[in-house]
């Protein structure tokens, strides 16, 4: 088999899945949410959660596309001494995620601006002040014991432990988000509200003034309501994939 023809097989296999996480790469790095060639998103395609999508070692999220996606298996020990490996700390943080948690489909990890430096502060509670910081009353997971890279199994699996509890993003001391979902979309709208929602707790607090934060019953009322709110994820993802169909249609490839 030829290098291209590998490539449309390659798209072949799972495509939806292959499309829909090419055109969250591409948009984050619009967003300057991205870091260097660092960073990762990944998306499960097998039921028990072990197979899944992942970038490349050192690709652009700019760059990345569809056909390009590894896919790899949370269960095979020698994925890091093949030639084609993914970056270790994509492997050993999404393999154990993808593995121990079969409802996480899509795990998004990245290292944005203002959810960093949330995470950066003594206090990093994302304080319910506007309905986007209500969107996630409740749902927020804290790591306060930063230890380095993540380079073994055992950081994957303590990742793991901490997003028990239908919390859906980790807000990693010292490090970055990360962000889990039913789906591609659910998980980019996810990520892409939290650094919005972080970016006006930050913005306040740069004020000096004191914060008008609303009552618990009312957080969780707004979150439900964030819930129950239709298919805003899938609208979002939709539209960002049609204005990459025009303006950067190699996403696809």
């Amino acid at each position: 088999m030829t290098a291209n023809a590998s490539a449309i097989s390659s798209l072949l296999d799972h495509p939806r899945e292959r499309t829909d996480l090419a055109a969250a790469f591409r948009w984050f790095a619009r967003l300057d949410m991205h870091e260097s060639v660092a960073n990762h998103l990944s998306v499960s395609v097998s039921e028990d959660g072990s197979r899944f999508l992942i970038n490349p070692r050192g690709r652009h999220f700019s760059r990345v596309t569809a056909g390009e996606l590894l896919l790899l298996d949370a269960n095979d020990a020698t994925t890091l001494a093949r030639e084609n490996a993914p970056d270790p700390t994509a492997w050993h943080l999404h393999a154990r995620l993808h593995a121990r948690m079969p409802g996480a489909r899509c795990v998004m990890h990245l290292h944005s601006k203002h959810a960093t430096a949330l995470a950066c502060l003594e206090d990093p509670t994302l304080y319910p002040i506007d309905m986007n910081t209500m969107r996630f009353f409740g749902r927020v997971a804290l790591d306060r014991d930063f230890a380095g890279m993540a380079l073994s199994d055992s950081e994957g699996d303590r990742v793991a432990d901490l997003m028990g509890d239908g919390k859906s993003v980790l807000l990693m001391a010292n490090h970055g988000v990360l962000v889990i979902g039913a789906s591609v979309a659910d998980a980019f709208d996810e990520l892409y509200y939290f650094e919005r929602a972080a970016a006006t707790l930050l913005t306040c607090y740069a004020t000096g003034k004191p914060l008008r934060v609303v009552a618990d019953d009312v957080a969780a009322l707004t979150e439900r309501q964030w819930r129950g709110y239709g298919q805003l994820a899938i609208d979002h993802l939709d539209n960002i994939k049609a204005i990459l169909d025009v303006e950067e249609p190699a996403y696809r490839r």
